[in-house]
């Protein structure tokens, strides 16, 4: 029996994605500098590998904890180890390639165990997470489209609490390069990351009889997808490398949800720049600046056209209007528990656990251990909002 046709590209998706992302690296290399252009093309690329290679976190803790699948998990255990393979002499020498580059190395503390705990909870109910988020939306998913902007929401909440947060008891910032050298520190992380592989494919082989590939391909998946997780797992890393000497610190996103929320309040009229967490200079200014000068805006509005030119290219993109009233609600609170753990949890599963991870940051372990905590918790809230759990269908 002959497998069915692959459905053919969407010209008129394909060139709109192609237009949006030529115009918004010319506008940001107009307005900011040709480093902000190139990134924005980084963050389409990063949208494109995410859709192609459906690599959500996400999906991929959920299947592990509730159903022992380990494959997009191993997946993210490869990531990891090729990014600090990357990343680790580069921090360490404090350039790369002339240019200076700083890691996500953030205070390990209760801040972070109770905002991971919550974002990792509103990954399972909001249905992604912040990376999952953007891909998902411009790969045509509306119901995602309602977790951002809760997403957004909740995020102003958390910069208007963040220095209460970050008042809590902790330790600091705790960097593994300082502490150990940055080659123990990564024969440290790679012994983690080999083990975690192993109990995981352990699990599944228990579970199921045979371990899932993460390196199958299906032919045409280059265009269309399915990438194997491998190649997204390999791709992010490499990209995530680019951004870190482009930018001069690593991938993250969802710094930028708190500024746009700020500055859609500061357009309808609201003093926002007084209000706490707005104040900071940092912030000040990037509130009264363009978006165009913002690296991480222009990435994370890059990655959603990536996906959008993805999606297009594999012929799915078709938006799904309808959406049940407890699905609805599920999206509202877990973007919500998303926006505002992540801001007090310093990042996500892109800024705090990938980048942190990679910048030898101590806080990014501790938001793993919390967040899959979350997860887990959130796998047993779903089914009272009408959502599926693996083997409990």
């Amino acid at each position: 029996m002959s497998a069915p046709p692959r459905p053919t590209a969407q010209g008129p998706v394909v060139l709109a994605a192609f237009a949006a992302i030529a115009a918004l690296a010319l506008a940001a290399g107009d307005a900011g500098s040709p480093r902000i252009a190139l990134l924005t093309v980084v963050g389409a690329l990063l949208g494109i590998a995410l859709y192609h290679a459906a690599f959500g976190f996400t999906s991929a803790f959920r299947v592990l904890l509730a159903d022992g699948r380990s494959a997009g998990f191993r997946a993210q255990l490869v990531m990891l180890g090729a990014a600090c393979l990357l990343f680790f002499p580069a921090l360490a020498a404090g350039s790369l390639f002339g240019q200076p580059v700083n890691g996500f190395v953030s205070p390990a503390g209760l801040s972070v165990v109770i905002g991971a705990f919550l974002f990792g909870i509103g990954m399972q109910l909001g249905g992604g997470c912040a990376s999952g988020t953007l891909f998902s939306a411009g790969g045509g998913s509306t119901r995602m489209l309602v977790t951002l902007a809760f997403f957004i929401g909740g995020s102003v909440l958390g910069v208007l609490h963040q220095s209460w947060w970050k008042a809590l008891p902790g330790l600091g910032p705790v960097s593994l390069i300082d502490r150990f050298g940055w080659l123990p520190a990564l024969l440290l992380n790679l012994a983690v990351f080999a083990l975690a592989y192993l109990v995981a494919a352990r699990i599944e082989r228990r579970r199921h009889g045979a371990l899932e590939s993460i390196r199958r391909i299906d032919a045409g998946a280059f265009r269309q997808g399915p990438w194997p997780l491998l190649a997204g797992a390999l791709a992010l890393a490499l990209l995530n490398f680019a951004t870190l000497y482009l930018a001069g610190r690593p991938w993250g996103i969802t710094s930028a949800f708190g500024l746009w929320g700020g500055k859609l309040l500061q357009g309808v009229g609201l003093p926002v720049s007084d209000w706490a967490g707005f104040e900071q200079p940092a912030m000040r200014e990037a509130l009264a600046g363009s978006l165009l000068t913002d690296i991480t805006s222009m990435m994370d509005i890059g990655l959603v056209f990536g996906a959008f030119l993805a999606a297009g290219l594999a012929g799915k993109f078709r938006p799904e209007w309808r959406i049940p009233p407890r699905q609805l609600l599920a999206c509202a609170l877990g973007g919500l528990l998303l926006g505002y753990g992540a801001r007090i949890a310093y990042g996500c599963n892109i800024g705090a656990f990938f980048s942190g991870i990679a910048s030898g940051s101590l806080h990014g372990w501790l938001w793993i251990a919390s967040a899959l905590l979350g997860n887990a918790a959130g796998i047993r809230l779903r089914p009272w909002f009408a959502l599926s759990v693996p083997n409990r269908c």
